[in-house]
């Protein structure tokens, strides 16, 4: 698993996801996954795919998966 905990308790976790090519891709998937109950950041890139959420406590791939889904995107795994 790609997570990790910081010394503050909060945990950074890095996921790709295909489909992300503009700035309006980066905040779609951004503001649907900064719904999720416990996130504190999240800094979504196109030109990589990579999306690192902060968060207070690990995600379940599941409802990142469903999040990214929401935002019109594929989450391929974590990176």
């Amino acid at each position: 698993m790609t997570a990790q905990t910081d010394t503050q308790g909060s945990v950074t976790t890095v996921y790709k996801v295909s489909g992300m090519s503009c700035g309006h891709c980066e905040g779609s998937v951004s503001g649907e996954i900064s719904g999720l109950p416990g996130v504190t950041s999240v800094k979504a890139v196109a030109s990589t795919g990579e999306v690192t959420v902060v968060s207070t406590a690990p995600l379940t791939d599941e409802a990142v998966r469903a999040a990214v889904d929401e935002a019109g995107f594929e989450l391929v795994g974590q990176a």
